[in-house]
């Protein structure tokens, strides 16, 4: 599967600063220092309904990990998912009434739209969970055939209780997990099961829906985490520097995918920070396709709205909070454009290296967009107020601006 163009990003004077981050596993930021090659692997989309608002503010953020990586003079692996195969685009096509592997195809071509539209940096190895099939069967043999994995009625499911370190990304206790995999993918009710948290590794051919080749697993579809720890593993291996997605990936998504790596390998953690976005609301309520209330950036698009502005909507938001999705948020971003793009199209200006020390501070400092905009603020408010001498300061804002924000001026 390939991933989507990517746009230029250009070159600062001098050099970024190591990234502080926001670790869900111990609670508390951590300075990353990943060495030359910064390892990263972001929980792509399930492709059953265009971008919305909710997935573009996560892609987000993790491509600010990117521009700040970037900016530390070190190159970036970055590796994404698409879960191609799943109940709820299964769930979607039927009700539509048109093939599942067209859907999927449909939804992550716009997908790949959206995020060309964005300038988020594409991964270098974009997988889908069908193409990843062969290398998830071997891992759930090998858990299987450890004792770390049990059939029951044809399925196989992995024992959380054949990872010491189960629990630890999370911090939750069992009976908030307990809920959170009922409602989120989980069977925690099935009969049979050693305990109800454990998720299913690989589930057995149903009649009417698409199965595959398991070898000694017999036919059927891999579960959701090993789909992702098959993929991480592969491209990445153990100890990477980022585990990434939206707060909802939490658990039981990232707990269960760090316990199958660490029962497979016996090394831990799979990864180093555990890094998640927060829930972007509409009417009151975390923004789902479940739900139905999405604002998606394709409509956006095509009513133009210059994805340059949906950007800057984003960045305005701390990528770690919750927050509202309004008309008014769209209207200051689109506000806020022009006054940038004013700004840079002058001949001269105020001094720019201080800025660029400042965007570079705050994005260092857990992502910090917000801070980062205001600063660009303060530029541009100063360029309008008492103009200034320099003329390669508008030049040096606008590549600032674009390499570190993605936002083109």
């Amino acid at each position: 599967m390939h991933a989507w163009p990517a746009s230029e990003v250009p070159a600062l004077p001098g050099q970024g600063r190591d990234l502080r981050i926001h670790d869900t596993a111990t609670g508390g930021l951590v300075t990353l220092d990943p060495g030359p090659v910064a390892r990263i692997y972001v929980c792509g989309i399930t492709p059953y309904d265009a971008t919305h608002m909710g997935h573009a503010a996560t892609y987000n953020a993790f491509d600010l990990v990117q521009r700040v990586w970037l900016d530390t003079k070190r190159q970036v692996h970055y590796v994404q998912n698409v879960t191609d195969v799943d109940d709820p685009l299964l769930e979607r096509a039927d009700r539509d009434g048109v093939d599942w592997t067209a859907l999927a195809e449909k939804e992550t071509a716009l997908f790949r739209e959206d995020m060309t539209a964005l300038r988020m940096l594409p991964p270098r190895h974009y997988i889908g969970a069908v193409e990843a099939i062969p290398g998830i069967v071997p891992l759930v043999e090998r858990l299987r055939d450890a004792g770390a994995a049990y059939e029951l009625e044809g399925d196989i499911y992995f024992s959380v209780e054949s990872d010491p370190h189960f629990g630890q990304v999370s911090h939750l206790d069992a009976a908030a997990m307990r809920l959170l995999s009922a409602e989120r993918g989980g069977d925690p009710d099935r009969p049979g099961k050693k305990n109800p948290l454990d998720p299913m590794l690989w589930m057995a051919a149903r009649e009417g829906e698409p199965s595959w080749d398991g070898g000694s697993l017999g036919r059927g579809r891999p579960g959701w985490h090993i789909e992702c720890v098959a993929i991480a593993l592969d491209h990445l291996g153990m100890g990477f520097d980022v585990q990434g997605g939206g707060s909802d990936l939490a658990f039981p998504h990232h707990e269960m995918g760090a316990s199958h790596a660490q029962a497979l390998t016996g090394e831990f953690p799979m990864a180093k920070a555990y890094v998640h976005a927060g829930m972007v609301g509409l009417d009151g309520e975390k923004m789902s396709k479940s739900k139905g209330n999405l604002v998606f950036v394709s409509q956006l698009r095509r009513e133009g709205v210059d994805p340059a502005a949906i950007r800057l909507t984003l960045l305005a938001h701390h990528y770690r909070s919750d927050w509202e999705w309004t008309d008014q948020v769209l209207q200051d971003a689109l506000a806020r454009l022009d006054r940038w793009r004013a700004a840079v199209s002058r001949p001269d200006g105020p001094p720019a290296e201080a800025l660029v020390g400042e965007i570079r501070a705050a994005l260092a400092d857990d992502l910090d967009s917000p801070a980062a905009l205001e600063a660009v603020d303060r530029w541009a408010a100063l360029q309008q107020e008492t103009g200034g001498t320099d003329t390669g300061a508008p030049g040096v804002v606008s590549r600032a601006v674009d390499a570190l924000l993605g936002v083109a001026l």
